[in-house]
């Protein structure tokens, strides 16, 4: 539109000029030496030779004219985009001061070395900018980029015990690589970001024990696309692409996120922290071509690193630094592609670069490190134990690397191997908070309530990496509280602060953000009134078919196993869990499941059970939370004595009716107390949070 307003003045201009009498050209010197411009008025007469004061009017009434029509045009038509123009003037880094003493050279926007009217089309966005200009202005911001690249320095120790030399490390090689517990990014948060780290060093100790009732104890620590628990969806987690966030803790503050709340000399420390040597003496002869590969890497050109690699390892075939950054190129791909098979490619070459001959020991720390990360992320956990064990016998002093092999014990259920590894720790670290927390998790797993509460008190107060972790503050408070002792909720309240729970009483810590979150609900509120009313419409016969298998000579029910009683019995049968039936167990209650079939809401959850729940007199539950805010749980009341009967959740305690159902946010903090004089018996239905959009049911991982 714009473009063809001005043509149209240009046209106007044009009709004007045709009718504004000839001006006569500026005065050349022909060959003969004689002024044209004079021969030419000689044969006009003498009125010609100059302006005439009518001329001059003309001439003035024409640019008068056209001034006035062309500001009409600009205002009436919009042509110009004022509030851009201003916002662009106020982006120039220059001077005005040289634009009016005529230094307009500086606004120079297509490269011909001054200022005019084509400068002015590209700088108001009219006309782009000249090819030529935009690759030359980009190659000199990347020959910038080169000047000012960080630099990592690598020592190479000589053979004679001289002096460290000191040398530039390949670009991209971060210095936090090798020698502490590896991190996992958070992120976000909630999308696929792109780089994954997965957090060896984070706590992932109930990774072998199944959640029921509540989050004591938890399934791992997820990562943007890895399963919450890696034992069900392990063999595929490039195709777990979550488009929302679903990880422990529903915020993003994490153990390297709050760097202002970090002591000052810790973060000196941390700028202070020697930088690793991955270079060989030969391999320093070849760095310009190594780093010239791994920039490639850096800047996202994966496909290229990749070729630039494999090049460089069929020329030095004997050099691990060639090998390691090949296998971080195919890692990265893998990452992209969304591959496993290119995946399983790069922890093969990783393999083969720790094990060449002349790899510094920092290489093969960071090789294997890596190796071990990646085999934890695609569910191999077992191969992941032998490379971190391995690790250790070559590295039998590295504190950190013990760590690590704590959690990888604890990966695959084995809490009295990990004891062992944190108790080494421990002897010759006493102040390590990481191992502190996790020594005292495997106390409190062991019901050593007393013992456990130091240990994670003291771990957490260190602020050591690895320890700001919401399981710790989840597990600490839990252990307060059985003790009696009310600084529980300080530490839950901490927890809130730090971004790990979504209040003090909702301590969840798989959770998906933006849930409307409320400890009780009615019917109305969840939506599924049909699977309300059909629950207790047909309570008796519900309640009939339990009490048909509620002897113990059944073997249905059985003992609540996660420790949340403080005393009597609880006895459980379960029908369905993460939304699979559970065996055959609806062959004894077929009428029951019948019912509950046609109801996906709640068969087809994967962060629930459906249960029968069997409480007997003098039983009390310790206040708990359940592990997931994605559920919401009924309770239908089958055999309700008539008093000693009660549920709190939150500040709020109220009591089963048979025939009812109950339904509340499980997780909320809820306590339950049995002291009637007969048993207690509910049907438990656990149904997706209505809020949860079908892609996300259909895409979370089960707990």
């Amino acid at each position: 539109m714009e473009e063809t307003v001005m043509e149209e003045l240009i046209c106007e201009e044009a009709i004007l000029a045709e009718e504004i009498p000839e001006v006569k050209p500026a005065a050349v010197v022909n060959k003969n030496g004689v002024k044209a411009e004079a021969a030419i008025a000689s044969g006009g007469g003498g009125a010609a030779s100059g302006f005439s004061g009518t001329k001059i009017f003309t001439w003035f009434m024409v640019l008068a004219l056209l001034g006035v029509w062309s500001s009409v045009a600009v205002v009436w038509l919009d042509l110009v985009d004022y509030d851009n123009v201003i916002a662009r003037a106020k982006e120039f880094p220059f001077n005005f001061s040289e634009v009016l003493q005529g230094k307009l050279s500086a606004y120079d926007a297509d490269g011909d070395g001054d200022f005019d009217v084509e400068d002015a089309k590209v700088l108001l966005g009219v006309k782009e900018r000249p090819v030529s200009l935009v690759q030359r202005e980009a190659n000199e911001e990347s020959a910038v980029e080169e000047q000012t690249e960080p630099i990592v320095e690598e020592v190479i120790q000589t053979t004679e015990g001289t002096e460290e030399e000191e040398q530039q490390a390949p670009e991209g090689e971060s210095p936090d690589a090798v020698g502490t517990p590896a991190k996992s990014e958070d992120a976000t948060e909630e999308a696929f970001e792109g780089k994954l780290a997965v957090e060896a060093g984070s706590f992932e100790a109930e990774a072998a024990v199944q959640v029921e009732e509540t989050a004591v104890p938890l399934p791992p620590i997820s990562d943007d696309f890895v399963p919450d628990d890696s034992r069900d969806e392990a063999t595929q987690p490039y195709e777990e692409s979550k488009q929302f966030t679903d990880r422990p803790g529903s915020q993003e503050t994490r153990e390297a996120g709050n760097a202002e709340d970090q002591p000052e000399d810790m973060l000196k420390y941390k700028d202070k922290k020697k930088k690793p040597k991955l270079l060989n003496t030969f391999e320093k002869t070849i760095k310009t071509e190594i780093d010239a590969a791994e920039k490639l890497r850096k800047k996202g050109k994966v496909e290229e690193a990749v070729l630039a690699f494999d090049t460089l390892v069929q020329q030095y075939p004997q050099s691990p630094r060639c090998r390691y950054g090949k296998a971080l190129a195919e890692d990265d791909l893998a990452e992209k592609m969304r591959s496993n098979d290119m995946l399983q490619k790069a922890l093969s070459t990783y393999k083969e670069a720790s094990e060449l001959p002349n790899a510094t020991p920092d290489l093969i720390k960071a090789t294997l490190k890596k190796r071990a990360e990646r085999q934890q992320f695609l569910g191999r956990m077992r191969g992941a134990l032998a490379t971190l064990e391995k690790l250790v016998q070559i590295f039998p002093e590295d504190v950190a690397l013990k760590n690590d092999l704590g959690v990888a014990h604890l990966l695959i259920g084995d809490n009295k191997s990990a004891k062992r590894v944190y108790e080494e720790v421990l002897a010759i670290a006493p102040s390590n908070g990481f191992a502190k927390v996790h020594y005292g998790f495997i106390l409190k797993s062991e019901n050593k309530i007393a013992a456990s509460i130091p240990f994670l008190r003291d771990g957490l107060e260190s602020g050591d990496p690895g320890t700001d972790d919401g399981r710790f503050y989840f597990h600490l408070g839990d252990a307060l509280q059985r003790m009696g002792d009310d600084s529980a909720y300080k530490w839950y309240e901490r927890g809130h602060q730090r971004g790990h729970f979504a209040s003090v009483w909702q301590r969840s810590l798989y959770n998906v953000d933006g849930l409307k979150a409320q400890p009780w609900w009615t019917p109305k509120d969840t939506g599924y009134m049909d699977l309300v009313k059909t629950l207790e419409r047909n309570w008796r016969t519900i309640r009939d078919e339990a009490l048909s298998v509620i002897d113990k000579t059944t073997g249905l029910f059985v003992p609540e196993e996660e420790n949340l009683r403080e005393k009597g019995e609880w006895g459980q049968f379960t029908l369905w869990q993460q939304g699979k039936k559970a065996g055959e167990s609806c062959d004894s209650v077929p009428k029951t499941c019948g019912l509950l079939e046609r109801y996906p809401e709640a068969t087809g959850c994967k962060r629930g059970q459906i249960k029968f729940s069997v409480m007997q007199p003098g039983t009390h539950v310790w206040p708990h939370t359940g592990p997931t805010n994605c559920r919401l749980r009924m309770h239908l009341g089958l055999v309700i004595p008539k008093t000693g009967c009660k549920i709190r959740c939150t500040n709020d305690t109220r009591a089963w009716e048979e025939g009812k159902v109950l339904i509340f946010d499980d997780s909320f903090e809820h306590e339950v107390w049995q002291d009637a004089d007969s048993y207690r018996l509910i049907f438990i239905v656990d149904v997706w949070h209505p809020e949860l959009t079908q892609y996300q049911r259909q895409t979370l991982s089960p707990i």
